[in-house]
């Protein structure tokens, strides 16, 4: 991997880092905090995220028998956290900040007393039972339909008392779903435990949602259960839950999930990868329909939409027994709700508009092209550019005063925007097999040029554009076999913006300079287009300046210009083939191409109705483009991308034809 600067002067758990937290301290054999009675340690009940769990037997306990629940039982559980943990960087464990909101809650335990005795933070809470894991584990890596129904009516019941709360969990997984404590009233009864992860989804001022986010160098939660978005490095909130809860549910369910058994450093891109290759269909194929509806409407809720849990506990009802009385799991929790909710299906909801589903399963690749306001200006495109053919078309458009602003390759050919708008006084180029060329690179920044646009191809080659007459005073750049965001984020702090990116094959490359003309810069990567967060972004005043897409994963930069331009419509587009009709049409509202790239983007049924977005509204009415002499059907079976495509004269005529490997042109 390159890094490189110019010499130009002017899971599977994550979230609780494993590392030495102290953990090799010995243990104390009583303890005793804040006004508790004293306990001896006895068995080891687990770890969690950030601490240990143990049994504690009180030492003292006249009429105490094994059935005394509460703060006076006979056991309990005592969590050890070491003072050096990263869940105590600012004193005491933050999990206590969050207990103190939740303890006592529908199905969070009680905590009874907290303290610490010598290097250990210690906190006493209610002894329960086992775990979903241990009952999966010990029948036979199985469990009946009823009981995980069961368990989904009551898991999302107790999520929905921890939101109500202004909180998300963080790690939904079998393991952290614990039965009440054997031969006791609550041993049907289901708890959810482990809260080091837990986040506010609520900011707790304002009481609005809190804003939205993208660190893609942040995972928090536990590979197998996460959600998509939080492998992503999206901010939690309430729908991340009800996703790990909706794998954990098919894992009980079947035993397995379709991502185990990866490995490796880039374990939790695979399956994160594989996540959104799978669709609810195929992920329970062998369910009951209740489950898949389930999936189905979790993967499909917004950032900040507020779950209908009522409606997703009424999925279940007809799985589960008439008699709650002797259902495997105890629900009263979701029964309380059930009495006001009725019979509800997923359909029955009049008032909520119709959602594009996601997910499907079917992974396809798109151009992708951004479109900004512009005052007049003469621009050109060509497509399908073969490499002997690049040096006449760039010459030509040099006489005729144009520079190249955006560079793309599909299928090994090149794509070239040219526009008079750049600023630039002179330019370089060079069509190099290597991705990329680090020495003529260099000769060019020793000559004060700087990249202003790159594309790789497929078979590993490059096109760099370098010129003069930039703002940038020094420069950066990256090429990785992942995106490179920590390297991003450290060349941020340094005051380098991302001013330029490609990708070869599953390589990434990624220009930063200093003095690119931007105050702030925000990251959106996604194995699809990521149109949520490209609209919140767009809300809060960024523009897309920088675009590259994998045959995996689609990535934009998008900044907030230090001097904003009078008019700041951006639009998007996203087309199967280069989109040059809609291109003319851009044009003739005076927008023009700003930057342009092919990879994936979406599902295949996105793919044949298109896509657009217009800064913050979006639409599905580009249609796939069609002729005379094929259908639909045939031109998605049979045609590449680069195969059809629109071609204009001057007289503005479109006309689609099978082409060809040549060269296509138009300027307006």
């Amino acid at each position: 991997m390159d890094d490189v600067d110019s010499v130009v002067g002017s899971g599977d758990k994550a979230g609780a880092a494993p590392g030495d937290d102290g953990s090799s301290t010995p243990l104390p054999e009583t303890v005793q905090v804040a006004n508790s009675p004293t306990y001896k340690l006895d068995r080891k009940l687990g770890k969690g995220g950030f601490g240990q769990v143990y049994v504690g037997r009180r030492i003292s306990s006249p009429g105490v028998t094994d059935r005394t629940p509460g703060a006076n039982a006979l056991e309990v559980a005592i969590k050890f956290e070491h003072r050096t943990s990263k869940g105590c960087n600012y004193g005491a464990p933050y999990e206590w900040q969050v207990y103190n909101t939740l303890s006592g809650i529908h199905g969070v335990p009680r905590v009874h007393y907290k303290g610490r005795q010598g290097d250990y933070y210690i906190m006493i809470m209610d002894m329960l039972g086992p775990s979903l894991w241990d009952v999966w584990n010990n029948n036979s890596h199985s469990m009946s339909v009823e009981m995980v129904a069961c368990i989904a009516i009551e898991a999302i019941s107790i999520l929905e008392k921890m939101h109500s709360k202004g909180y998300v969990h963080g790690d939904v997984k079998p393991e952290n779903f614990l039965l009440g404590t054997p031969g006791t009233l609550e041993e049907k009864k289901l708890f959810l435990v482990d809260l080091g992860l837990a986040t506010r989804w609520k900011d707790t001022g304002s009481g609005e949602h809190v804003e939205y986010d993208q660190r893609p160098d942040i995972f928090r939660g536990t590979v197998r259960y996460a959600s998509v978005h939080a492998h992503l490095g999206r901010t939690g909130s309430r729908r991340d839950d009800l996703e790990s809860l909706a794998y954990t549910l098919v894992f009980l369910l079947r035993g397995r999930l379709p991502w185990q058994g990866y490995q490796g450093e880039n374990k939790g891109f695979l399956v994160c990868k594989k996540k959104m290759a799978t669709s609810p269909e195929s992920l329970c194929c062998f369910c009951p329909q209740p489950f898949r509806q389930f999936i189905e409407y979790v993967v499909n809720l917004k950032f900040d939409e507020e779950p209908n849990y009522a409606k997703c506990i009424s999925l279940f009802d007809g799985i589960v027994g008439p008699n709650p009385d002797i259902r495997p799991i105890n629900t009263d929790g979701a029964q309380k709700v059930g009495q006001k909710r009725g019979r509800l299906t997923m359909d029955e909801d009049d008032d909520e508009q119709p959602k594009k589903k996601i997910r499907m399963g079917m992974p396809a690749t798109q151009w992708i092209s951004v479109y900004n306001a512009r005052r007049p200006m003469k621009q050109r495109y060509h497509y399908n550019v073969a490499d002997g053919r690049l040096a006449q078309h760039i010459t030509k458009g040099n006489e005729d005063g144009l520079f190249i602003s955006s560079v793309a390759s599909c299928s090994n050919l090149w794509a070239l925007i040219m526009d008079a708008g750049t600023g630039f006084t002179s330019q370089v180029y060079e069509l190099s097999q290597h991705f990329l060329h680090k020495e003529w690179i260099m000769d060019q920044w020793e000559r004060n040029f700087y990249i202003t646009s790159l594309a790789g191809a497929n078979n590993g080659s490059s096109l760099v554009v370098m010129s003069r007459g930039t703002q940038y005073a020094q420069q950066s750049y990256k090429v990785s076999d992942s995106f490179p965001f920590k390297w991003i984020n450290k060349k941020w702090k340094e005051g380098f913006y991302v001013t330029a990116m490609a990708t070869a094959g599953s390589r990434w490359a990624v220009v930063m300079s200093r003095n690119a003309g931007f105050t702030d810069q925000v990251v959106e990567i996604d194995f699809l287009y990521p149109s949520e967060g490209i609209h919140r972004r767009w809300d809060n005043g960024f523009r897309i300046t920088a675009t590259a897409a994998t045959w995996d994963q689609a990535a934009f930069i998008l900044s907030i210009p230090r001097r904003k331009p009078a008019d700041e419509t951006q639009e998007t587009l996203r087309t199967s083939a280069f989109p040059s009709q809609h291109v003319k049409e851009k044009w003739s509202k005076n927008l023009y191409l700003a930057s342009i790239c092919y990879g994936r983007t979406s599902l295949y049924h996105q793919w044949m109705n298109g896509g657009k977005d217009i800064r913050g509204n979006f639409t599905n009415h580009i249609k796939l483009t069609t002729c005379s002499k094929y259908s639909k059907k045939a031109l998605i079976q049979q045609l590449s991308p680069w195969k059809l495509d629109g071609q204009g004269d001057q007289a503005g005529n479109e006309y689609v034809e099978l082409l060809p490997e040549v060269n296509h042109k138009h300027d307006n």
